[in-house]
């Protein structure tokens, strides 16, 4: 069986790649052996795992989660064991793959696995900065604190995609009926005005370069309507698939952080990732270099990943983190400042989190205000369009009948 993994080497560098064993405790004994400290090993085969019936409606709520989260935390706070509390809780998730989750990991706890290696058995539901920070509260004797903090983390990632989304429902939503009216108009309705035309003035009438244009595009879509349908097809769908690889992700993010207002919104909700997973990570008593590993990957953007990844070496190498965060160009000179009160009071994981406050509460402040401005913005854009389009058709028809008495 085929596990992708990523560890840290003995000189605390991070490297990632697969390794085939007969099961994950294998695997994991595998890199042990080769001097590599695994932060994440993941099964290949894991999301077919579960079974054909449960090869569909895989989403998780995130209410099911926080839930969960929140009520297993008080389970243990009250000394109840981990294979009863999950027993107990299998019921209460609303989605049917949840509940089959919860019954695999009780089996897990029962058999001896440690919650964290059970949990990291379904990425799709817990992801690496979930299993890390369970793993340090096993370590830690805390695991009631770190759900606790896990729970308040989840609700506040939901909310701020929640804001993000809602922000992007009314201009997704807008611009995809005007580009249906559009081709829809393109299709049926202009070949009809070109006949009339046609009819009006014969086949040498004059007319506006603005209804020349509309009346070509309609030839266009009409005739090769066949070829170029498929082929707009086909390249969304090789955009997409190149986007999922590791060049094209990097690539893709790269362009979102250079693109005007959208640069605004991701550099802030990735600062505020970040300082509140480092946060809770530090508060758990992982590791710095752990910390930085597992932080990246949980930000949601590869240029940002790749920066914490150089940042982990320069720290390895003697110098302070907020000295090597204050060089990046997308992390703000506050970020910095801040971590530096952090370092030297001890008190990192506390400074942390006011920074993460503060630029979670900068995100859904940005988002009103961008959404706020979007619909004018769209209903001149639309406004804009049809008068075109009818400029196009009715001058024409006006100019030829009074050309005709």
């Amino acid at each position: 069986m085929k596990f992708t993994y990523k560890a840290l080497k003995a000189d605390n560098t991070s490297v990632s790649g697969t390794i085939d064993a007969a099961d994950r405790t294998a695997a994991m004994s595998s890199l042990n052996r080769q001097g590599l400290h695994p932060l994440t090993v993941k099964a290949g085969g894991d999301r077919m795992a579960m079974g054909g019936s449960f090869s569909f409606g895989k989403k998780v709520k995130t209410t099911d989660l926080v839930i969960f989260t929140r009520q297993f935390s008080t389970m243990i706070s009250a000394g109840v064991p981990l294979a009863r509390g999950l027993s107990t809780l299998q019921e209460s998730p609303s989605t049917p793959y949840f509940r089959k989750v919860l019954a695999d990991i009780t089996k897990d706890i029962e058999n001896g696995t440690q919650l964290a290696d059970a949990f990291a058995k379904f990425p799709d539901v817990f992801d690496d900065v979930f299993v890390n920070m369970v793993r340090a509260g096993e370590e830690g004797g805390i695991l009631d604190e770190i759900l606790k903090r896990l729970a308040l983390q989840v609700e506040l990632n939901a909310t701020i995609k929640k804001k993000v989304k809602g922000a992007m429902t009314y201009p997704t939503v807008i611009l995809s009926v005007t580009v249906i009216a559009f081709f829809g108009i393109m299709l049926v309705i202009m070949p009809k005005i070109g006949k009339i035309f046609t009819e009006l003035g014969g086949p040498g009438a004059k007319l506006p370069l603005q209804t020349r244009v509309l009346l070509g595009f309609s030839h266009i879509c009409q005739k090769y309507s066949f070829i170029v349908i498929p082929v707009i097809a086909a390249i969304c769908y090789g955009i997409g698939r190149y986007i999922k690889t590791p060049r094209g992700k990097y690539q893709f993010h790269s362009l979102m952080l250079r693109t005007p207002v959208v640069k605004i919104i991701i550099t802030k909700v990735a600062i505020a990732r970040f300082s509140r997973t480092f946060s809770s990570l530090m508060a758990a008593g992982v590791g710095v270099l752990d910390s930085l590993a597992v932080t990246g990957g949980a930000i949601g953007n590869k240029v940002i990943e790749e920066e914490l990844a150089r940042a982990a070496i320069e720290v390895k190498n003697g110098r302070q983190l907020s000295e090597v965060l204050g060089e990046s160009p997308h992390f703000p000179r506050i970020v910095s400042q801040m971590l530096a009160v952090g370092e030297e009071t001890g008190k990192t994981d506390v400074v942390l989190v006011k920074v993460a406050d503060f630029y979670e509460e900068e995100v859904a402040t940005t988002i009103d205000s961008i959404a706020s401005i979007i619909e004018p913005v769209m209903i001149v854009f639309m406004g804009g369009g049809v008068g075109l389009i009818a400029a196009s058709v009715m001058g024409p028809i006006a100019n030829l009948s009074t050309q005709i008495h």
